[in-house]
């Protein structure tokens, strides 16, 4: 059988956290390790513990869980964070992403899609609540959600460019543009290539654009 996921929670309310435990301790694949109420007092614990995967709240006073997800990829880049928020506010997804997140979840979806969230994150996916998904892809343009250079390579993959070409015509290094199609991926929560280059060739105008 394969090993239980090691996960470390962190909310400030005590009520949260409970209610985290007990909904996800039972299942068989996930195995809580630690939890804390602030950002601050993970960091020691995560350290220690070295869960595979947090699962972390947005709105925390002092250090907030983004600022948490981006400390984690500097100090311990092997452990995922998903976090976990009563807003669906796109901004706070691409801050998130940012980071470092791999998974943006609603603290009232249903036990099954934290899971679901955790599991992705677990295997080195992404994941978003659907009704994140359909606020941040659907209401509001995708170019917001990437930096100039991005919306560059995303254009020029929609009309047909390997990296070589695009490296060539902008001057930059394969690895270079290799960096920038992973991080693309990460911020529009994309998986595969395929799924990479279908959003480019349906989004390539809008991105071609200024």
């Amino acid at each position: 059988m394969t090993q239980p996921i090691r996960l470390f929670l962190v909310d400030d309310h005590p009520l949260v956290r409970d209610g985290l435990h007990a909904r996800l301790d039972p299942l068989p694949g996930i195995e809580i390790v630690g939890e804390a109420g602030s950002a601050a007092e993970a960091l020691e614990a995560i350290e220690r513990l070295q869960p595979q995967l947090v699962l972390a709240d947005v709105g925390m006073k002092d250090m907030n869980g983004i600022e948490l997800a981006a400390r984690l990829q500097t100090l311990a880049p092997a452990v995922r964070v998903v976090m976990l928020s009563m807003y669906d506010n796109p901004e706070y997804v691409q801050q998130a992403l940012a980071a470092g997140a791999r998974g943006y979840v609603l603290k009232d979806a249903p036990a099954a899609e934290i899971v679901a969230a955790i599991d992705a994150a677990a295997a080195g996916g992404t994941f978003l609540s659907p009704a994140v998904s359909q606020r941040l892809f659907r209401n509001q343009a995708p170019r917001p959600l990437l930096t100039p250079r991005e919306s560059e390579i995303l254009s020029a993959l929609g009309r047909g460019e390997s990296s070589k070409q695009i490296a060539r015509g902008l001057g930059l290094s394969v690895r270079t543009v290799e960096a920038h199609r992973q991080s693309i991926k990460r911020r529009l929560g994309i998986e595969g290539q395929a799924e990479l280059i279908k959003y480019a060739v349906e989004h390539a105008r809008q991105f071609g654009q200024g």
